[in-house]
């Protein structure tokens, strides 16, 4: 906002006929009768009574005509001045803040003063707005005050500031204070997870206040908005709620899906259907999981399956019906539950983040076949686009008509009044589940941006028709779509177990003992299992063992039978292979010449010693082993050191201030354990006692008094 306001604002009718301003009358009779016509006098604000000698009335320069006021601004006999409400960017944001009614009233406004701009080009400002105001429904005082608030200010910029100033305006009134640690208290309360209601804290904390002498706000809704304004809406959400509250309070992430194209990317996940079932082997009725896998590009469910729970038999299943249907996608997205991430699928993943994994384990289906596994947060139903899928299932599926008296509601406080009243039995739950999920795909009218108003399957088959699909082989689904185990062949006949199944084949007796991978169909353990080594070579089919009756006469012939062309084969094999016999072999080496046995003579011959002969004719006479002698094992020394010690022991002299009858064991060992004592408390001991220690402890005595010591303690000295 630029203006210069005039220094000399109010003037007199004599100044204004000596200023000859342009429009404006140079005598004191004209400038009276424009005065006059113009009604200047009545105008408020504008019009007042002049202060000091000769009295009279003097008048605001923007009652002048415009080409006047023009002329005054551009003699420069001027200084700017300060806003008097906001600056030019202030009041722009102010303006942008208020809503769409109060922005009309300004512009309403707006329009009106520049209608009065308009004509004060041909007459006077006074007799502009009389000329508008009735028109317009206000007093010619409310459009003054009008042009009040834009004094000073570019007409370009009156907009903001004709605005209603009310939410502008600063509050009325004290506002409540409380102590600090009210405030404390309340978050204490309030923000925490599982917290109750802000009106239960408030109780309580308003007890706290009150045993304390603590002052708080009394009205809970004035603590409450006072507490938002200390702590973000935010923060309390987090605080309360939690990771999962918080990703609430922001926008999830957009995913564009028509870049891609059919089969370029599979989701799968498990529902638990809202029908009671009659299960084969329950005694009451399940709701059974539903194990789907969902194409990505069209929403289009590809495959999938039933069971009790969700495990990663009913998971290869569907895995293995949408390879063998379909082909090999690229991208897989699955969450980290058990039954997705089993190593059958995804064995070798480096991200896998559930069970270990380990360098040596056998590959999964996926990493063989080259499918990139892309893990979505668990329990996060925005990371899976199949959930939305399986809204449909509870509503469309779930609540058939067929269904009646088996729905058993969505959730425990949704339960229908007729809950439990029946079951369906799983050959008809199957039915209308395929029924439904064919439905679900083939419904038109999909508003996603793949599908466009038609169908999940017409979106998928334009994009299947064009894109390059990669097929699964009978290889790779014999390779990939089954189970496997690794384990160790029997260390004998080489046959593997697996479930209590017997699996073996007479190729394996080569690999006995050996570590294997062995995969099989898991829905049908009869079929046999294929044998692999670690590295993911291919050894055999190994064909299942049936177990027989223990006294079945007949399977024990099949039995003795197949033992019997088994040796015949060995023994054809044997011959075959060692054309040569063992006879032929030893005649053979009897044909050899004879190698005459080469003694050499010695040239140096040894006398025997007297001692030797003696020895050997000892022996002729019966003797043959010599008692050895025990040899001393101390030396001249130490025998002169003990003879010492034992004439000192045995002196009367041996312990001064004693009485001279000679010590028993039992008295030296209590000596050297008395000295020990003292020694270990620091106390100051003899030089004559130190060696008696010394020498006593080294003893054969005081080795054997010291172990009965310790074992029965005085009792079992000597």
């Amino acid at each position: 906002m630029k203006d210069f306001p005039i220094i000399k604002e109010w003037w007199t009718p004599a100044e204004i006929a000596a200023a000859g301003l342009p429009d404006m009358p140079s005598t004191r009779q004209g400038v009276d009768a424009m005065l006059k016509a113009g009604g200047w006098r009545d105008t408020p604000d504008k019009s007042r009574q002049r202060q000091g000698r000769g009295g009279g009335r003097e008048y605001h320069w923007q009652l002048f005509p415009t080409a006047a006021q023009r002329h005054l601004m551009a003699s420069g006999d001027c200084v700017p001045a300060k806003p008097t409400w906001k600056e030019r960017a202030e009041a722009w944001a102010y303006f942008d803040s208020l809503p769409q009614a109060a922005k009309a009233e300004a512009q309403r406004k707006l329009g009106i003063l520049t209608e009065i701009e308009r004509l004060s080009q041909v007459t006077t400002k006074q007799l502009a707005i009389e000329m508008v105001a009735p028109s317009t429904g206000k007093t010619p005082r409310t459009i003054w005050n009008w042009f009040a608030m834009v004094d000073g200010v570019e007409q370009g910029d009156w907009l903001p500031y004709l605005a209603p100033r009310h939410r502008d305006a600063a509050k009325s009134g004290a506002k409540a204070e409380a102590d600090p640690l009210f405030f404390d208290w309340l978050k204490a309360d309030f923000l925490r997870e599982g917290g109750g209601s802000f009106a239960a804290s408030h109780r309580r904390v308003m007890r706290l206040c009150q045993a304390n002498g603590i002052s708080g706000l009394n009205v809970a809704k004035t603590a409450q908005r006072q507490l938002d304004l200390l702590v973000p809406k935010v923060t309390q959400t987090f605080m309360r709620e939690g990771e999962a509250g918080l990703l609430k309070r922001y926008p999830p992430q957009i995913r564009d899906r028509s870049t891609l194209g059919a089969l370029e990317g599979v989701n799968a996940d498990c529902h638990k259907i809202d029908v009671f079932v009659r299960w084969p082997g329950f005694d009451k009725p399940i709701r059974p999981q539903i194990v789907a896998f969902q194409d990505l590009y069209s929403g289009k469910i590809l495959s999938w399956r039933v069971d009790v729970d969700p495990n990663k038999v009913a998971v290869m299943s569907a895995m293995r019906e949408l390879l063998g249907t379909w082909g090999i996608p690229r991208h897989c997205l699955f969450d980290n539950g058990r039954e997705f991430a089993n190593k059958w699928l995804t064995g070798g993943a480096k991200t896998r983040f559930r069970f270990k994994v380990r360098k040596d384990e056998p590959l999964g289906v996926l990493e063989l076949l080259g499918i990139q596994i892309h893990w979505a947060t668990p329990g996060h139903g925005q990371a899976k686009p199949i959930e939305r899928g399986f809204r449909d299932f509870a509503d469309d599926i779930a609540r058939d008509p067929r269904f009646h008296g088996a729905y058993t509601g969505h959730k425990p406080d949704a339960k229908p009044s007729n809950y439990g009243e029946t079951a369906i039995e799983l050959d008809v739950f199957l039915e209308v589940l395929a029924e439904g999920v064919a439905e679900h795909n083939a419904r038109q009218g999909r508003l996603s941006q793949t599908a466009r108003g038609r169908s999940f399957d017409d979106a998928f088959a334009e994009s299947y028709a064009k894109r390059p699909i990669t097929k699964a082989t009978d290889e790779q689904l014999r390779l990939c779509l089954m189970a496997q185990k690794v384990g160790k062949l029997h260390a004998t006949h080489g046959r593997m177990t697996i479930a209590k199944n017997g699996y073996w084949s007479e190729w394996m007796n080569e690999f006995a003992g050996q570590e294997v991978i062995a995969r099989f169909n898991p829905e049908d353990l009869h079929a046999g299992a294929y044998i692999y080594s670690p590295k993911g070579e291919f050894l055999g089919f190994a064909a299942c063992q049936e177990k027989s009756e223990f006294f079945d006469l007949a399977s024990a012939k099949a039995a003795a039978r197949d033992r019997a062309r088994r040796t015949r084969e060995q023994r054809r094999l044997a011959k075959e292979l060692r054309p040569v016999s063992v006879g032929g072999l030893a005649a053979e080496l009897d044909k050899l010449p004879k190698r005459a046995e080469a003694r050499p003579e010695a040239k140096v011959v040894k006398l025997a010693q007297q001692t030797e002969i003696a020895r050997l004719e000892q022996r002729q006479r019966g003797k043959l082993i010599q008692r050895p002698k025990l040899a001393p094992t101390t030396s001249p020394e130490q025998e002169a050191q003990l003879l010492q010690f034992e004439q000192a022991f045995t002196s009367p002299k041996a312990r001064p201030g004693k009485s001279c009858v000679s010590e028993q064991p039992r008295d030296r060992f209590l000596r050297a354990m008395e000295l020990q004592e003292r020694s270990e408390r620091g106390e100051r001991i003899g030089e004559a006692e130190a060696q008696w220690f010394e020498r006593y402890s080294s003893t054969p005595e005081f080795q054997s008094q010291r172990t009965m010591y310790e074992r029965f303690g005085e009792q079992g000295l000597a």
